[in-house]
């Protein structure tokens, strides 16, 4: 603002005063303009605005699309029916573990019995069933046949147990609940306490003697139902698709609604903004109850023609052997992902692939580099965007470590901002007036000088393990129950050679005893494997807050280093499936990356 009134008046007393020509006026404000500072703004223009047109050209291309399929009420059914018609024999799906093929016409035929068996069932548009399944095609099939019927699927994390289980079938209100032949250990773990009119099918290998009682068996109902779908699926492009459950900061999951117009939205831009083509082949290997394998990889496959190649889990061994076999020119990642296949003996195959990008989020910047140049890949194609947000960014020109960029210069396109939380509590800060502060640092995110934004650890109620978010809320409760009610603080801490934050709980026991063996197998039966606590530390007591919330600051800043911490410390040993004391031998292995955690 001040720089702007300088140069008015500077205009005004060279022409009005001094009667300059304006030749000279002109360069006498180009001068004061970069001696005041402006080459900055100058140096910025250069370097970003390609990129920044660039960006602005794929985000109004995808506005205009989603408007124009708002206005004819497409959905994503009615989207995919448009590239069935385009090539109905290419493949679509391929999943790795039964090397099964499935074309878009298969696809689509699976799908379309998916809506008649379940209509036939009584189903109807709005109703809900839920999912509960590990990856293969008919996971894709399932919900897409539910979507072309109108019906809300609930796609259930196979990770979950007991409590958030069952939190997650009786929040939904499903009507239906589908599983894997191999999650029915977890159902019949929760089968007494479900809605006895929540009908039960199981697909895949069939014995009655393994599944829960009233269960019937999906796969052949399905090839008795009828292929043929007539009219149009009765839902809008703005109504919901499916729910995503994510970590929940009340102590359990909480269902994110992705709805037909937000599922083109975050494909589409994926697609163009990272310059996708149709006859790409992408490897999926994340879990496809989650946006980043079910929305940006399977997308693609249903929006823009692509093939899809399915992996049950991701294994690194495989990785490169699975992209030689399918001629995968994408593979999707997560930053942990990148560092296991870092830290594989080198191999023939990793330069034999055909593989140009990696697409993804959580890449590391201190092995990016290492990464894209071992595997001889291109292109890194890092985003960033949680399920529940109602913004998105893409790193569209490969900048290292960069999750996205918001413009310097053209911001009015894309009006996202930066404002300040809390680092203890998450919580946003506002000024007097309730409106939130801006800043150019963030907890989650940080912004250099040329708009690019780089992706920090979550600190306060959740934060990454194993390529999970954790939340702190969720496992406090679950340990706090198996521990008598004792305060427990559950945070992350960071430990060497490893992504996100490794769990660790300090409890309060004035006691200072725990039947830790028997307190590792309660956990192993309550919490999935990424939120169990690597790391314990007893206390006499947890402080608090005037508001009665417990401090982590300190305790976080602490971590769990023993010459620090003089209360009793012990960590999670992998090979023993216990917790051991932490001495400051062990402490060492787990700094030098030895300890398998």
């Amino acid at each position: 603002m001040l720089l702007g009134a300088s140069l008015v008046g500077v205009l005004l007393f060279s022409k009005l005063v001094l009667k300059l020509p304006w030749t000279h006026v002109g360069f006498s404000l180009l001068f004061l303009y970069l001696g005041s500072g402006g080459w900055r703004f100058v140096r910025i223009f250069i370097k970003t605005i390609r990129r920044d047109i660039f960006g602005g050209i794929v985000l109004l291309r995808v506005k205009a699309k989603v408007r124009r399929y708002l206005r004819e009420q497409r959905t994503v059914p009615i989207l995919f029916a448009s590239t069935v018609q385009r090539h109905p024999d290419k493949t679509a799906l391929i999943f790795e573990g039964t090397d099964t093929h499935w074309t878009f016409r298969q696809l689509d035929d699976y799908s379309s019995s998916v809506a008649n068996f379940l209509q036939a069932r009584g189903l109807s548009s709005g109703d809900v069933a839920a999912l509960f399944m590990e990856n293969r095609n008919e996971f894709v099939g399932l919900w897409l046949g539910m979507a072309k019927l109108g019906v809300e699927a609930a796609l259930v994390n196979t990770n979950l147990r007991r409590d958030a289980l069952r939190h997650c079938l009786t929040t939904c209100r499903a009507r239906v609940l589908i599983f894997g032949s191999e999650m029915a250990p977890a159902i019949f773990e929760i089968q007494a306490s479900l809605d006895p009119s929540l009908s039960l099918f199981c697909s895949g290998p069939w014995e009655p003697s393994t599944v829960p009682a009233g269960t019937e068996h999906l796969d052949p109902l399905l090839e008795d139902a009828p292929t043929h779908l007539p009219g149009r699926p009765n839902k809008g492009f703005t109504d919901k698709l499916f729910y995503i459950y994510t970590s929940g900061t009340t102590g359990l999951p909480k269902a994110a609604i992705v709805v037909h117009s937000r599922y083109y939205r975050m494909a589409a831009l994926v697609y163009h903004g990272f310059r996708m083509r149709p006859d790409d082949i992408v490897y999926d290997c994340l879990p496809l109850y989650h946006s980043a394998g079910n929305i940006v990889g399977v997308g693609q496959c249903l929006l823009h023609g692509m093939t899809v190649v399915i992996r049950k889990k991701f294994s690194a061994s495989r990785f490169w052997d699975d992209c030689i076999k399918y001629n995968c020119t994408i593979v999707q990642y997560i930053g942990e992902l990148c560092r296991y296949l870092l830290n594989q003996p080198p191999r023939e195959a990793e330069h034999q692939h055909r593989v140009r990008m990696a697409l993804g989020n959580g890449l590391r910047q201190s092995i990016w580099t290492d990464f894209s140049s071992r595997f001889h890949i291109p292109q890194v194609a890092e985003f960033y965007g949680a399920t529940e947000c109602n913004c998105s960014l893409g790193n569209f020109d490969s900048q290292v470590g960069a999750c996205g960029f918001n413009s310097r210069i053209l911001s009015f396109v894309y009006p996202i901002r930066l404002v300040r939380v809390n680092e203890d509590t998450m919580e946003l800060i506002r000024g007097p007036n309730g409106v939130c502060l801006p800043c150019q640092p963030g907890d989650v995110l940080v912004m250099d000088e040329l708009g690019y934004l780089y992706f920090r650890d979550r600190t306060g109620d959740t934060f990454r393990w194993k390529g999970e978010n954790v939340s702190t809320t969720e496992v406090e409760g679950t340990l706090s129950r198996l521990l008598d009610m004792s305060d427990v603080a559950v945070y992350g801490v960071e430990v060497p050679g490893t992504e996100g934050r490794a769990g660790m709980a300090a409890v309060a026991n004035p006691a200072g005893s725990c039947d830790l063996e028997r307190f590792a197998q309660l956990l192993e039966r309550e919490l999935p494997l990424y939120a169990r606590p690597i790391f314990l530390r007893f206390l006499p007591e947890l402080h608090k807050t005037g508001t009665f919330k417990l401090q982590k600051t300190e305790l976080r800043k602490e971590g769990f280093d023993p010459a620090v911490v003089k209360d009793p410390l012990f960590y999670l040993d992998a090979r023993k499936g216990r917790y051991v004391p932490l001495d400051q031998e062990a402490y060492t292995r787990i700094q030098a990356g030895e300890e398998k955690l």
